[in-house]
Order: C-alpha cells, then structure tokens, then sequence
C-alpha cells in the first residue's frame, strides 16, 4: 500500500507541474515579444509529463485478467 501512496503523491505533483506549466505558455503566448523557442521547450516538457502522468495512472489500475 505504501507504493501506491507513493505514486499517487508523484502523480498530483506531476499534475500540478502540467498546469502551471499550460499557465506559461498561456502568459507567454499573450506577450508581444513572442519567444517561440521558450514555449516550444515548455511544450515538449508539457508533453513529457503527460505520458509520465499516463504511465503512472496505468500503474494504479489493478490488472483485469480477462
């Protein structure tokens, strides 16, 4: 049971990360002086966590044996 709490605790963190960092990009975006190298970074880092947050709920689901 201890490393499902342990999952879940990174799973919330992760998941906050993946907010603020749609935030960013957001305030970034509505910046006249776009930097798109910036926001590129931030996207693919976005991304990263998304397939991070995918696994990590993967994990949490018990196996059905069909």
């Amino acid at each position: 049971m201890n490393e499902q709490h342990a999952l879940k605790e990174k799973l919330a963190t992760l998941r906050m990360e993946h907010r603020d960092l749609d935030d960013i990009i957001q305030r970034l975006a509505g910046q006249a002086p776009l930097d798109q190298l910036q926001i590129q970074r931030l996207k693919k880092r976005k991304l990263l966590l998304k397939d991070l947050i995918a696994r990590l709920e993967s994990q949490l689901v018990p196996d059905i044996i069909a």
